[in-house]
């Protein structure tokens, strides 16, 4: 069962989640509250698997009590799946900095919720289609071209690199299988050994590491 604590401000939000998503038989919701901070607290206490985030909340923003969430996880942390009206790359590109998983508006179809609560408790990250090249734009805009990658790229295969490189540029694992000419399987393992190696937990995260750590070059 896939546990889910729900974020917002709003109560009528939480309750339209809350019937959605308990109408499937794999998914609970165990918690919900209006803000950041009592976010944080749920988090700990519940342990859930993933948590439906919303941006912004005037008791305490989702993004702050993100980060505040993921580090102090004492164990395995929930996967975050930031919920919001607003579709601003800044928005996007804070939520994922933040160490967020998933990214999806509020005006998506009940299917699709529920596709990324599962998606993320699989350890699939999540960005809606409509915003996941801005974003990979943005990442390349502001990084700095200079920067090295870090040290632990130099754990990496010249084969996972690879894979991470191209899973960064946006491709699907059966494209970076058509590219590499490997089975789709095949690039699947390697990813999943790279991403234990960098110490991300998903494809949306290891996308972040790429671009935060100069794997890959604007343009």
């Amino acid at each position: 069962m896939i546990r889910v604590v729900l974020v917002d401000d709003q109560s009528v939000v939480r309750a339209g989640f809350r019937v959605i998503l308990n109408l499937s038989d794999d998914i609970e919701v165990v918690g919900e509250c209006g803000d950041g901070p009592t976010a944080v607290a749920l988090a700990e206490r519940l342990k859930p698997d993933v948590i439906c985030m919303d941006v912004r909340m005037p008791g305490g923003d989702g993004l702050s009590a993100t980060r505040r969430i993921l580090a102090g996880a004492s164990a395995e942390p929930p996967a975050v799946l930031i919920v919001t009206t607003f579709d601003l790359d800044e928005y996007v590109f804070g939520a994922l900095e933040a160490g967020a998983s998933g990214f999806i508006l509020k005006d998506a179809d009940p299917d699709e919720l529920i596709d990324a609560v599962r998606r993320l408790a699989g350890g699939y990250g999540l960005v809606d289609q409509a915003v996941t090249r801005r974003v990979m734009a943005e990442f390349a805009r502001r990084k700095s071209p200079e920067r090295p990658p870090t040290e632990a790229f130099d754990l990496l295969t010249a084969r996972e690199a690879d894979i991470v490189r191209l899973l960064a540029q946006g491709m699907s694992n059966a494209e970076i299988g058509k590219e590499l000419f490997i089975e789709t399987s095949t690039v699947k393992s390697h990813l999943g050994r790279a991403m234990t190696k960098i110490g991300t937990r998903d494809r949306v995260q290891t996308v972040v590491w790429a671009y935060q750590n100069g794997v890959v070059r604007p343009g």
